[in-house]
């Protein structure tokens, strides 16, 4: 099988690797060709535009935003006019609903295939093949995507034959994530300013009534000030706490905590921490309550 892998940020060349093996070969594209370096030495060939990436069977892109993935599938040397007839193109970004239906209609007009399949996991779990996969479209896809999903995750959860249904899981997902980081970091700090001890306090909150991984991960990184490097910024999630707020529009769903929380990402950007690891949410709450340094970074 031949596969192109598009977009080799801190997800993509976490995930590229897995598919080495199982692609023959495997093309991959970056905007800066040096990130590809580490999988050519594995045997990989790079392709100097997307559309190279797109001549096989199937192939993956994994990028920042809408616009970065317009600019791929539908821009000069994009995927959309070199991807043979048939073949299949997944999108694992995180990208807005309208998006996904727009790729979904153009390639079924061309005559190809496509999915959408964003995951949940950060790159430590995509380094170690753990994410988890939700993904919609035709299920003929499905069943062709299969062993590329089986390389990269733990667990593929299908939603159907609509692509855009399965963006509406990762961003409602997303922001569960981000309500858990910021009620989190307000209960952490609450206590520590108390004079309780930050690690007690978590080790009771998680091995009680709150087990799951989230809070583990989470309120490691909010006691120990843990932001830098970013596994996933606090500007990309404000980028999809805004797709939340659009879908929730267009549904008509009121979402109060989902429109607060934005405001805190957008605080964060514009006192200069936007490439934070977005649990610096964590940070932000710690300055409103005295506990950490007003402005400037960490």
């Amino acid at each position: 099988m031949k596969i192109g892998f598009v977009g080799l940020g801190a997800m993509g060349s976490a995930m590229a690797p897995h598919l080495l093996s199982l692609a023959s070969p495997l093309s991959v594209h970056n905007r800066t060709k040096a990130k590809a370096d580490f999988l050519i030495a594995q045997g990989a060939e790079f392709a100097p535009t997307p559309g190279d990436a797109a001549r096989g069977d199937i192939v993956v892109s994994m990028l920042s935003n809408d616009a970065a993935v317009e600019a791929v599938v539908f821009g000069e040397d994009g995927i959309l006019a070199a991807l043979p007839q048939g073949a299949l193109h997944i999108s694992m970004s995180t990208i807005s609903m309208a998006l996904a239906e727009k790729l979904a209609e153009a390639h079924k007009a061309a005559g190809q295939q496509y999915l959408s399949a964003p995951v949940f996991g950060r790159p430590d779990a995509a380094a170690a093949a753990k994410l988890f996969v939700v993904a919609a479209g035709p299920e003929d896809a499905l069943a062709k995507a299969q062993p590329v999903f089986d390389a990269l995750g733990q667990r593929t959860f299908p939603y159907g034959a609509e692509a855009e249904k399965a963006n509406l899981v990762k961003l409602s997902g997303n922001f569960l994530i981000t309500a858990v980081i910021q009620s989190l970091s307000e209960a952490i700090t609450l206590a520590s300013k108390a004079g309780i001890d930050k690690r007690q306090y978590l080790d009771m909150l998680t091995e009680t009534l709150f087990t799951a991984p989230v809070y583990k991960t989470y309120g490691n990184m909010i006691i120990e000030g843990r932001y830098e490097p970013p596994g996933f910024t606090a500007t990309l999630g404000r980028k999809d706490l805004g797709l939340v707020l659009d879908a929730a529009e267009s549904l008509q769903v009121p979402m109060s905590t989902a429109s607060l929380i934005a405001d805190r990402f957008l605080t964060l950007m514009a006192t200069g921490d936007g490439d934070l690891d977005w649990a610096a949410l964590g940070l932000l709450v710690a300055r409103n309550a005295g506990e950490a340094p007003a402005s400037g970074g960490q």
